[in-house]
């Protein structure tokens, strides 16, 4: 897997640090919420950074090829490329969703079931919006469902 493919499924943030709970702290308390917003906001940025990069790149390696098969693959390059950032985008929406159940006090529970998704969970996919369990009922259901 590609490193920027491993950037799409986590955070990846540099210098990041799990949260540590103080004994008898309540659960989404203002600085877990906190650590969660700075999370997000930080994979945010490195996102927006990506569409950055992309454009540039696009701009600067855009040729006309003479040989069709030279066009064609720079043509394939920018496909993928752009799926990829579409595929950000996607998730930028995501994360700006997440941002505002932050500031509504409704993130950290589970949206089929209502009980805490888990600080963990939420550090290793802070989108996430069900439990581990109804997670992985959803993927046994989708995977029946596709056969």
């Amino acid at each position: 897997m590609s490193t920027q493919a491993k950037q799409q499924l986590s955070p990846g943030l540099s210098g990041f640090t799990p949260y540590v709970e103080t004994k008898g702290e309540e659960y989404m308390s203002e600085p877990m919420r906190k650590h969660f917003t700075k999370i997000l906001l930080n994979w945010k940025q490195e996102l927006m950074h990506e569409v950055d990069r992309t454009v540039d790149h696009m701009k600067d390696e855009a040729a006309n090829f003479p040989d069709p098969a030279d066009r064609a693959s720079q043509e394939e390059e920018f496909n993928l490329e752009l799926r990829a950032r579409d595929r950000e985008r996607k998730l930028i929406k995501k994360i700006d969703k997440t941002l505002q159940l932050i500031e509504d006090e409704e993130y950290g529970w589970c949206d089929s079931c209502g009980i805490e998704i888990g600080i963990r969970r939420l550090e290793a996919r802070p989108t996430a919006d069900l439990c581990i369990d109804c997670k992985t009922l959803a993927e046994i259901k989708e995977k029946q469902v596709g056969k």
